[in-house]
């Protein structure tokens, strides 16, 4: 089938799906999760196939992370969906409403969009969380993964799509693109019939892509060029702590500390524990930094703006919250921010300057995440 005809499937249910009830989309992500659980050994062996084929591939660590399929991973899809079920319906909320001067009363009121595109590399795990989010919002979800995660992607869909139709939805209320070609991701950014929003989960190669090729209305996301700034005030055990998580719980993720900023009251004391407890992880520093624990490699200049999505991270001395805040704005790529500090005014500051979608105090920024 064409990707056009499935576009069309995906808004033919979308005009359902924006007329079901509450109860009967939660019933949908429940028999979803169920079903993924149930499913999980046929899952996990479709997955297999495609880490065996990135390996072959000689795909880097950090890719064949986001890839692979654990029990774990799949439980968590799993409560993923029953999180979702468990949320609000957005559907029909009134959010604000006023009466004219002559007498006509408007509102304001959620309602869905329609189809949501979502174009994304290896992660099966974003089709189940893309259907999910959209199914609860009434919007139909039409997806398009990458050629490495395929196999999974069909796995996790079958399951999806079963258990939607169980519950009396429409089973296109997930259409999955199975065209993995380069001129089928650009004919799929293009379906000005059918998609009413796409949003892309991808490096800069595939938001360039949707930038020069797409023709439907697009969200595009940013890197995830994260920083923890270690204010001269700050609880330096905490923020040992903080740093460590943010680094190294999961390097290959999008909300990792990628760069430490670090004031220089504190640069000394901190940096000295910070090494031992960041052993295994690469850190690439300036001269001030450099000066104080000679582990650490020479930062270039790419090497600030740069999302490692490794065991690897930049590190800054600054000289005050002025030059941190800066060096944040110039080099961030607006996805997350951290301060650690004992100061309401450093705090305030920083959440009020720093330009970025989540700006966290005191917090990993590996906090910012959907389910947390």
């Amino acid at each position: 089938m064409s990707i056009a005809d499935l576009g069309l499937r995906a808004k033919a249910a979308s005009r359902v799906l924006a007329t079901a009830s509450t109860q009967v989309k939660d019933a949908a992500l429940l028999l979803a999760a169920d079903g993924l659980l149930e499913c999980a050994g046929d899952v996990l062996a479709a997955n297999a196939v495609d880490v065996e084929r990135a390996e072959r591939a000689g795909v880097s660590a950090t890719v064949i992370d986001r890839l692979r399929l654990t029990p774990a991973k799949i439980e968590g899809m799993a409560g993923g969906l029953r999180q979702v079920a468990g949320l609000p319906d957005p559907v029909g909320e009134v959010l604000d409403g006023w009466r004219r001067p002559n007498g006509l009363r408007i509102h304001r009121v959620r309602v869905p969009l329609g189809v949501v595109a979502i174009i994304y590399e290896n992660r099966p795990n974003v089709t189940s969380d893309a259907a999910a989010l959209c199914l609860k919002a009434g919007n139909a979800a039409f997806l398009r993964g990458s050629s490495g995660a395929i196999s999974s992607n069909v796995a996790v869909a079958e399951v999806l799509r079963d258990a939607f139709a169980a519950a009396g939805l429409p089973e296109d209320s997930l259409v999955l693109v199975e065209d993995t070609t380069r001129d089928g991701a650009v004919e799929f950014m293009q379906q000005r019939g059918a998609i009413d929003c796409l949003i892309p989960r991808g490096g800069p190669s595939l938001i360039a892509s949707i930038r020069e090729h797409a023709t439907v209305p697009f969200v595009i996301d940013g890197d995830g060029n994260c920083h923890v700034y270690v204010d001269e005030s700050a609880d330096l055990a905490m923020a040992e702590a903080i740093v460590v998580n943010a680094k190294t719980q999961r390097p290959s993720v999008c909300n990792a500390m990628e760069s430490l900023v670090v004031h220089q009251k504190v640069a000394e004391p901190f940096l000295t524990r910070l090494v031992t407890a960041l052993d295994g992880v690469e850190l690439v520093g300036d001269d001030h930094a450099r000066s104080i624990a000679p582990s650490i490699g020479a930062a270039t200049e790419s090497d600030w703006g740069t999302e490692f999505l490794d065991l690897k991270a930049s590190v800054r001395v600054v000289d005050s919250l002025d030059e941190a805040i800066a060096h944040v704005n110039r080099y961030g790529s607006g996805h997350s921010e951290a301060i650690v500090t004992r100061e309401l005014e450093a705090a305030e500051r920083f959440t009020t300057e720093v330009d970025a979608a989540a700006v966290v105090v005191n917090a990993s920024t590996r906090f910012v995440d959907g389910e947390e």
